[in-house]
C-alpha cells in the first residue's frame, strides 16, 4: 500500500509515469532500453507501486501467456476488428515520440490523453488488445492518487458525457492545446477523453461514479456495472452494443481502447449494427 502524503512524495515528478515505457514505443524490451531520448530521461522506474497497480487493472500477474496465436507483436489489435490498426507503426518514428516525453507533466499528460500514435501499441506483446497509451495515462492516475496521500482503496471512475469534445482530424498539437484548454481535462486523473464519454480516477467523485474496490485487479466489468447513469448519453443501438460489450471486459486499458474505437468507428458511420 503506498505510503502517506509526505513532502518527497509531493514533490515526485509526475513526467516519470509519461516516460517509463518508452522502450515499448520503440519495440524494445525494457532491459535493452535507452537510459536517454532526446537529451530527456526515460524507462526509470515508476515509484510508489503506481506502474505495478496500473498493470494488474489490464493484464494478470505472474509468468505472462501469449493469449492471441501468431501475434507476438507490438502493435496492437483493434478489439473491434481483430485486426491490426496499422501495419509498420511499431517501432514508433522519434519524432513521432518526442511529444510524448518532452514536456511540462501537464503538457506530457494532454499529449498522451490525445495521441494517435501511442494507441498503435500495446500494453505486453502477450495481450495484444491491451493498451500502451491507455496503460500510460492510468499509471500517470495511480501516481497522482498515491503522492496526494490516497491509497488505492480510496479511488473511483467517475464517467460521464463530456461538454468539450476533442478536435477531430486536427494535428497533434491542436489536439494536445484542446486538451490542456477544455475544463473536463483534469492533468493526471481524466484517463480517457472522447466526444461521447470522459473519465477519470479520483479520490474525490463528483458526478456518476464507481469505486474502483479494495485492490488493483482486471475489474473494469465490474466497476463500469457499478457506474450509476447513463454515462455515453446515447440511445442509439452501437452505444447500447458497446456498453454490453463493456460490461464482459476486464482489462482497464483494453476497454478505455475499446471505447476510443467505438468512438471513432461511429464518426465513420461504420458501426454495422442496425437499429
Amino acid at each position: 500500500m503506498p505510503p502517506a502524503a509526505t513532502d518527497e512524495a509531493a514533490n515526485v515528478d509526475m513526467a516519470i509515469a509519461y516516460r517509463h515505457d518508452v522502450h515499448k514505443l520503440r519495440g524494445r524490451q525494457h532491459g535493452s532500453g535507452r537510459d536517454e531520448l532526446f537529451d530527456v530521461p526515460v524507462n526509470d522506474s515508476v515509484p510508489m507501486q503506481a506502474d505495478r497497480d496500473a498493470a494488474l487493472l489490464s493484464r494478470p500477474e505472474g509468468e505472462p501467456e501469449q493469449t492471441v496465436a501468431n501475434h507476438a507483436s507490438p502493435a496492437r489489435l483493434s478489439l473491434l476488428t481483430g485486426s491490426v490498426l496499422e501495419t509498420g507503426a511499431v517501432p514508433v518514428q522519434e519524432t513521432a515520440i518526442e511529444p510524448l516525453i518532452d514536456g511540462s507533466p501537464d503538457e506530457l499528460h494532454a499529449a498522451w490523453l490525445t495521441s494517435e500514435t501511442a494507441a498503435l501499441v500495446n500494453e505486453s506483446v502477450y495481450l495484444p488488445y491491451s493498451s500502451l497509451k491507455y496503460h500510460v495515462l492510468l499509471v500517470a492516475a495511480m501516481l497522482d492518487a498515491y503522492r496526494a496521500g490516497h491509497a488505492f482503496d480510496d479511488l473511483y471512475l467517475v464517467a460521464e458525457p463530456g461538454p468539450d469534445a476533442p478536435p477531430r482530424n486536427a494535428e497533434r498539437v491542436t489536439r494536445r492545446e484542446a486538451a490542456l484548454d477544455a475544463d473536463c481535462v483534469i492533468p493526471h486523473q481524466t484517463v480517457l477523453w472522447t466526444e461521447v464519454v470522459t473519465m477519470r480516477l479520483t479520490a474525490s467523485p463528483d458526478g456518476p461514479a464507481a469505486w474502483l474496490g479494495p485492490e488493483p485487479a482486471e475489474s473494469f466489468a465490474d466497476t463500469w456495472s457499478r457506474v450509476s447513469g447513463s454515462p455515453f448519453g446515447r440511445e442509439a443501438q452501437w452505444w447500447r452494443h458497446v456498453d454490453a460489450q463493456l460490461r464482459r471486459i476486464r482489462s482497464w486499458s483494453t476497454a478505455l481502447e475499446y471505447i476510443e474505437d467505438a468512438v471513432a468507428e461511429d464518426s465513420r458511420g461504420t458501426t454495422g449494427v442496425s437499429e
